[in-house]
């Protein structure tokens, strides 16, 4: 039976492979304050599971249209997202795996948090 490399790999192999410079904290810190934005969030994740276009994104995430739209003006500026148009359509879409991957962690860390809550009478 043939595992795959992931399911065996400790988290000493998840660490970055070198000490990141100024310019690679600078360049995360700008993400993950991107990240921090609840809606951005929502729509992120919502990305991960396919392309989308903006009404579609829109009733995912609850938020008017003119937000959602500069929510994701901001992604794609940021280079986290990508476009293309299908007619008079934009559909959008994650950039690359490790975004998926990041905002996967940080709902996982969220989950851990959660259910580590103390019981209140």
């Amino acid at each position: 039976m043939r595992m795959s490399a992931r399911t065996h790999l400790s988290p000493a192999h998840h660490a970055h492979p070198r000490t990141p410079g100024e310019e690679q904290f600078a360049l995360a810190a700008e993400i993950l304050a991107l990240l921090g934005d609840r809606t951005r969030l929502t729509l992120l994740h919502a990305l991960a599971g396919g392309e989308a276009d903006v009404s579609t994104l829109t009733e995912v995430c609850g938020a008017a249209r003119p937000a959602v739209s500069q929510h994701l003006a901001r992604l794609r500026l940021a280079g986290l997202v990508s476009t293309r148009k299908e007619g008079r359509r934009v559909v959008y879409a994650l950039r690359d795996g490790h975004l998926r991957r990041l905002v996967d962690e940080a709902l996982n860390v969220a989950d851990h948090r959660l259910g580590d809550r103390p019981v209140h009478d």
